[in-house]
C-alpha cells in the first residue's frame, strides 16, 4: 500500500529505511492472495470491492483534510509521505489499485490463478524497490534500475514455480506464466509512461496470461 493519495512518492524524497517501512505494508497486502483462493467468491468479490471504496473514500477524506481520516491518515502512514503542496488535486495512491487488483482476479479468473497473480505482483514489485533502490547502478532513462527489473522477473518467477507446485499448473501453464513475467515486468519498468498502475496492470497481465492454457 502507497500512504499519499495526492501523488507517488518518489524514492528520491524518503530514505531507503522509509520505503522498507512503505513495502512491508505493501507486503502484508499478500493475506488478499489467501482470500482469493479461500472464501467463496460471494464473499471475496464484495469484500474487495467495498475496500477499495472505503480505500478511496479514506484517501478523498485525508486530502480534504477531514480531521478523523487525515489524523489517522497521518499515524500509520505519516512517516512515509511527505506533503509539500496543499492545494494539489486529489490523486489516488497504489492502495485502492492493489484493492482492485484483488477484486479483478476474484471475479475474473479461476482461483489458483487469481491468488497466484496477486502474489507474484506484491513479491515482485517489493523485490524491485528494495533491491533495485538498494543495488541500482544501471538506470533506464526513466530511473528505474536493470538490478530492479531482474529482481522483479527472478522473484516473479520463483513464486510461479511455487504456486505451480501447489496448484499442480500444467508445463504450458507455467511456460505461459514466465511469458507473462517478462511482459508484466516491462509494464513495471514504463507504468508512469504508460500511466497504468503496476499494482493493477501486472495481476491482470499474470492472470490473463495462467488463463491462456
Amino acid at each position: 500500500m502507497i500512504a499519499n493519495p495526492d501523488r507517488k512518492i518518489s524514492v528520491s524524497e524518503i530514505s531507503y529505511s522509509q520505503e522498507v517501512y512503505r513495502k512491508l505494508i505493501h507486503l502484508s497486502s499478500i493475506w488478499m492472495s489467501f482470500a482469493i483462493f479461500f472464501l467463496p467468491r460471494n464473499i471475496s468479490i464484495p469484500l474487495f470491492f467495498f475496500c477499495m471504496i472505503g480505500n478511496i473514500v479514506f484517501e478523498y477524506g485525508y486530502c480534504k483534510k477531514w480531521p478523523f481520516f487525515f489524523a489517522a491518515y497521518n499515524l500509520f502512514f505519516g512517516k512515509m509521505m511527505r506533503f509539500e503542496n496543499e492545494n494539489k488535486k486529489f490523486k489516488l495512491s497504489g492502495s485502492p489499485f492493489v484493492f482492485a487488483a484483488a477484486f479483478i482476479c476474484s471475479l475474473l479468473f479461476q482461483k489458483d490463478i487469481g491468488a497466484t497473480a496477486f502474489a507474484i505482483m506484491i513479491i515482485g514489485d517489493t523485490a524491485a524497490a528494495l533491491i533495485g533502490r538498494k543495488f541500482g547502478k544501471i538506470k533506464f532513462s526513466n530511473g528505474k534500475s536493470l538490478e530492479g527489473l531482474l529482481s522483479f522477473i527472478i522473484s516473479s518467477v520463483a513464486v510461479l514455480l511455487i504456486c505451480s507446485f501447489l496448484f499442480d499448473f500444467l508445463y504450458l501453464k507455467i511456460i505461459y506464466g514466465v511469458v507473462g513475467v517478462f511482459i508484466a515486468g516491462i509494464f513495471e519498468l514504463y507504468s508512469k509512461a504508460l500511466k497504468i498502475d503496476d499494482n493493477f496492470s501486472i495481476p491482470l497481465i499474470i492472470g490473463i496470461a495462467l488463463s491462456m492454457y
